[in-house]
């Protein structure tokens, strides 16, 4: 209440931005870009702009987008976004969106700070005290793309509490598939639902691989082992081939982590067939993706955000996904990476019988430990290769 009152009450002077700085942690499946933004009130704001295979680029987008934004206050996260989206007059897709949501997502952890308020208190306030969790990320063995493999790690992922889990099961495939993997496929699945019993929700990623007819060939396949989604079965550019999938599939579509406007939504929505959102708002910004849930919302449609880049993702979307009536469910890697990633920042989710908690003090809730980061240098080979064979593993494209 201390930094609300004085927020209202000091008129003379308004606080500014004044810097931002870059970190990069390279972690071996995709480099992780961090920023911080520091004010002329002394108070600091981080945000987070990993995309995948980009993290240098992405880096020089947001010094480059800085300069709009130097001297703003950082309260007008409203005017903020509509510059660094607008002003520019390029269409930077998922790199500007990046770029935008690492400097935007900074500022409202400033106001949070600012204001003494967690950040989903700004968002709305919390409508959920607690997230349910996927777990993503924990199929990784060295013994390769077996039902049997795929099965003991479904397994010992339950086993860490969760009720419900998420995997690819397609191996390197584009747009269409042999016989031979066709049956693979479909016997993995088959697989991990032997493995977890009835109960548990299955989630069938699908990584933006085939064309309009074989990701239906899937649908229908794997419809009695009911998945709970089929994830982005094709390429996200063509909204009518993923409206087409979605009107005639049996297994529930979910899609939306590639866009980065609420134009793109808005047409993806009016459909009327996609019942899950998985907006990524690390790709436009917390006030665009606050919009995109609105509209999914008087769509009848619930939000399990993309939350597969570095830990104050995770963050971000903890504190959209506890302030959106609509939520679904959260995605969660954090358990299935390297162990120093808890170390990254001052504070970490943890996943508990299946949720997780955002945190409850001012901003995000968080601080970026420098020295953490600093022990894991950018290399230039960190990116999820989807369509080499093995890239489940995590290990980059080097290796």
């Amino acid at each position: 209440m201390g930094g609300l009152l004085h927020r209202v009450f000091n008129t003379e002077r308004i606080m500014k931005i004044t810097k931002v700085e870059t970190y990069i942690a390279g972690n071996p499946w995709k480099n992780w870009l961090f920023c911080r933004i520091h004010t002329d009130d002394g108070i600091t704001g981080i945000g987070e702009g990993t995309v995948n295979g980009f993290g240098k680029t992405t880096e020089a987008a947001i010094h480059e987008m800085f300069q709009l934004a130097k001297g703003m206050d950082p309260f007008d996260t409203s005017r903020l976004s509509l510059l660094l989206f607008r002003d520019f007059f390029s269409d930077g897709g998922q790199i500007q969106g990046a770029a935008l949501s690492a400097i935007e997502t900074a500022c409202w952890d400033i106001k949070g700070k600012a204001l003494g308020v967690p950040l989903y208190q700004l968002l709305g306030g919390k409508v959920h005290d607690r997230l349910r969790v996927y777990a993503n990320g924990w199929y990784q063995a060295e013994s390769g793309r077996t039902p049997e493999a795929f099965a003991e790690q479904a397994k010992q992922v339950i086993a860490k509490g969760y009720t419900a889990l998420k995997f690819d099961p397609f191996g390197d495939a584009w747009r269409v598939v042999d016989p031979r993997e066709f049956r693979l496929a479909v016997d993995l699945i088959a697989g991990v639902r032997e493995a977890v019993g009835p109960d548990v929700d299955i989630l069938v990623e699908g990584h933006n691989r085939f064309s309009v007819a074989t990701a239906l060939q899937f649908a229908n396949a794997i419809a009695p082992y009911r998945p709970s989604w089929f994830e982005a079965p094709v390429p996200p550019y063509r909204i009518d081939s993923m409206i087409e999938v979605a009107k005639h599939s049996p297994v529930p579509v979910a899609c939306g982590e590639d866009y980065y406007s609420r134009e793109q939504f808005s047409e993806l929505l009016q459909h009327d067939v996609v019942s899950v959102v998985q907006l990524e708002p690390q790709h436009m910004g917390l006030t665009a993706a606050r919009d995109v849930v609105g509209m999914a919302h008087a769509h009848n449609a619930v939000i399990a955000p993309h939350s597969a880049q570095g830990p104050i993702c995770s963050l971000v979307c903890a504190h959209l996904n506890a302030a959106s009536p609509n939520f679904y469910l959260h995605e969660f890697f954090d358990q299935f990476n390297a162990e120093w990633e808890n170390d990254l920042l001052t504070f970490h989710l943890t996943q508990q019988h299946g949720f997780v908690e955002p945190p409850t003090t001012p901003g995000l809730g968080a601080d970026l430990n420098l020295d953490e980061i600093s022990r894991h240098p950018y290399q230039p080979g960190n990116f999820l290769p989807l369509f080499r064979t093995g890239w489940e593993r995590r290990k980059g494209f080097q290796s």
